[in-house]
């Protein structure tokens, strides 16, 4: 089969494979950009088990020998392999994928047949435009909000174990925000210690070895005492910010977010 010609062939080490795999696909005229992702491009975080995450870019849908090898997984190598067109917008706001706009946040372009294109719109991933920024980060924080105060309601009313899962489902919320104020991408989880460490968000409260344990403590519990010295710190950072409508518009409710 053609396929076979492009197909993986395992090698001792994840990089054998790699080089093997890049340097049979950089030869089809179809292939118009390579790019790594994954715990590989994030110093100090591959392990013994690491693969190699890599976006196979094509020029159109007419290069079926390779779109045959999307989702191709193994020890070594797994593969996206991708229209250009579908590149430009993969992560993207809106998007049911925009989930995966971390994952290119420290990607590395490993070949470009566009004289530079496929670095340029790698690069429209990696941070938040200004507006889409403000307008994150105020949505975020809304739905933060939100969620905190629904639950710190129930802790009232004698219901911690329901004020817990919504306590729960606050912290994605309080995590995007920060960072949405710095005009970053919200880390996977994963990577979220080491974002903290090589990019401080600027406040101590943010720092690895401070926010991690705030926000563990209330993924475990929710205890109210601690949800209210998160929120503190992000009214804190929004109003800084300039967001101060979002907040205002809760009113007096935002009574029983503050600390006591």
């Amino acid at each position: 089969m053609v396929r076979d010609s492009y197909a993986p062939v395992p090698g001792r080490t994840p990089e054998e494979t790699l080089h093997a795999f890049t340097s049979r696909a950089t030869a089809h005229p179809g292939v118009v950009g390579l790019v790594l992702s994954g715990s590989r491009v994030h110093a100090g975080m591959p392990t013994a088990h690491s693969d190699h995450d890599l976006h196979v870019v094509v020029r159109d849908e007419s290069v079926p020998v390779l779109a045959a090898l999307d989702r191709f997984r193994s020890a070594h190598l797994d593969l996206v392999v991708i229209t250009l067109a579908q590149f430009r917008t993969r992560g993207m706001p809106g998007r049911p994928d925009s989930f995966a706009r971390y994952s290119y946040v420290h990607a590395e372009v490993l070949f470009d047949r566009l004289d530079g294109t496929i670095a340029e719109i790698l690069d429209e991933k990696r941070t938040l435009g200004a507006d889409e920024a403000r307008h994150a980060a105020a949505g975020r924080l809304d739905a933060y909000v939100n969620q905190a105060y629904r639950s710190l309601k129930s802790y009232r009313d004698d219901r911690p174990d329901l004020g817990h899962l919504d306590a729960a489902e606050s912290v994605p919320y309080a995590l995007e925000v920060l960072f949405a104020l710095h005009r970053r991408v919200r880390p996977y989880n994963k990577y979220l210690r080491w974002e903290l460490e090589r990019q401080p968000l600027g406040d101590p409260r943010w720092g690895a070895d401070r926010l991690l344990p705030v926000l563990r403590r209330i993924l475990a519990d929710g205890d109210p005492h601690t949800q209210r010295a998160l929120f503190a710190g992000v009214e804190e950072a929004a109003r800084r910010a300039g967001l101060d409508e979002v907040l205002d518009a809760w009113g007096t409710d935002l009574g029983l977010l503050r600390p006591r």
